[in-house]
């Protein structure tokens, strides 16, 4: 008999919605119950509902209505936005659930470490959704690192290869592009990365610097002829890249014209059509202008981190990429790595020896959500609450707060000048 768990889902976005309640409903080897669902979005919750038959008591018009019941369930997942979710997780602690809660913990260092005591106050199970480490090709990667085959690791460069059309997306048009609404764009981003490094190689950081900003995305670069919506007679249209109908409607990936109704069209609509999307280009915020968006969060940035034991890492984050991917090198004392998440290869180069490739799309069927960790991640998490099994990759909290501490510090330094920041000033 499968064993039985309750889940309760506050926040129905793209990661909760679409992401992790499928993921949940997929496991083959556990009974996943749905005990409750949260939405300010009625629409969302009535989908939901009915593509599960859920009773209308199981459903609630925003998270705290959820949360003033009884303890529901056995965890609650909480994709609700960045601000928000301390007033969510400290209240579901005291109720008594265990929580895999959507990354960023919080855009503030003193709220991460209030949400941590709480976690361990209550004796609650908190994982933060850093879904990278459950990807095959990063599991890959700390094997080859962990058994000592290129030495000990001195240098890393990493680039978070953010992708033309999601920085426009996510990060001008979008949810996070203002950080005084959510978070700065080197927390909500990168510090999936930041945890993911220091992971790989078992390090932590002592100091950061970071440079970067807005080069691009300002009205100064607004072309002549634009308008501040895509569909209302622009005259640079047909030039500009960025253009709302030229990526959610034509584009040859994510182009709802070409079959496509995944991310990022599921964001503009519940059903996405070629009908649904259009409406919402034309009267939505993924119709406005990339040039006339109230965003302030950076497109590009660099961080470098010096680390304990004296070893470096450089990373850099970019919103001018054909691709939305990650690459990076680690460099060791026998050898390189030298890792393509995009074309899905690891390759190892020991010093005067033939390179071993490793083609990580040939080993693993699922490399799709976050190239196969959503589902990862979601496994992980019921075995630690059903099973009590802790797996070597399973994050824990005290482990994705150093990630933010170090996102956070890269952020004051960019805006003191690249200032260096020690990170335990931020503990």
């Amino acid at each position: 008999m499968k064993k039985k768990m309750q889940i309760a889902f506050a926040g129905l976005g793209n990661r909760g919605k679409d992401a992790y309640l499928p993921a949940f409903m997929g496991l083959e080897d556990y009974d996943i119950e749905i005990a409750a669902i949260a939405d300010i979005d009625s629409a969302k919750v009535q989908n939901v509902a009915e593509k599960y038959h859920l009773s209308a008591d199981k459903c609630f018009d925003s998270a705290e209505a959820l949360l003033e019941q009884p303890c529901l369930a056995d965890a609650i997942c909480i994709a609700t936005m960045d601000k928000q979710h301390t007033k969510h997780i400290l209240p579901a602690l005291e109720k008594g659930y265990h929580v895999l809660l959507e990354k960023p913990i919080s855009p503030v260092a003193e709220e991460c470490r209030e949400i941590n005591r709480a976690a361990k106050q209550y004796g609650k199970k908190v994982v933060v959704c850093h879904v990278l480490r459950y990807t095959p090709f990063y599991k890959k990667l700390k094997e080859i690192i962990s058994t000592g085959t290129i030495g000990d690791v001195v240098t890393m460069m990493g680039i978070e290869n953010v992708g033309y059309y999601h920085q426009a997306h996510s990060f001008v048009r979008g949810n996070w592009a203002n950080s005084d609404q959510t978070s700065p764009m080197i927390l909500q981003k990168c510090c999936h990365d930041m945890d993911l490094y220091l992971w790989l190689a078992n390090k932590s950081c002592k100091t950061v610097s970071s440079f970067g900003g807005i080069y691009f995305f300002d009205a100064a670069h607004k072309p002549d002829g634009a308008t501040d919506r895509c569909m209302d007679g622009c005259k640079a249209k047909e030039s500009c890249p960025f253009d709302a109908e030229k990526i959610y409607l034509h584009h040859y990936k994510i182009g709802v014209r070409n079959g496509y109704v995944g991310w990022p069209n599921e964001v503009l609509a519940l059903h996405p059509t070629v009908e649904s999307v259009t409406e919402a280009i034309k009267t939505g915020p993924y119709g406005k202008c990339v040039f006339a968006c109230d965003n302030n969060v950076v497109d590009h940035q660099v961080v470098n981190l010096e680390m304990t034991d004296g070893s470096t890492m450089s990373f850099t984050m970019t919103g001018f990429t054909e691709h939305n991917s990650r690459y990076s090198k680690i460099m060791g004392t026998k050898g390189e790595i030298i890792a393509d998440l995009n074309r899905k290869l690891i390759t190892v180069n020991l010093f005067g020896q033939q390179p071993v490739v490793y083609d990580i799309s040939k080993e693993t069927e699922n490399v799709s959500g976050h190239a196969g960790g959503d589902v990862g991640l979601v496994k992980e998490f019921v075995k630690y609450i059903v099973d009590d099994e802790l797996s070597g990759g399973l994050t824990s909290l005290d482990a994705s707060i150093e990630s933010h501490y170090i996102a956070l510090a890269a952020e004051k330094s960019r805006l003191n000048g690249g200032m260096p920041i020690q990170i335990d000033a931020m503990k």
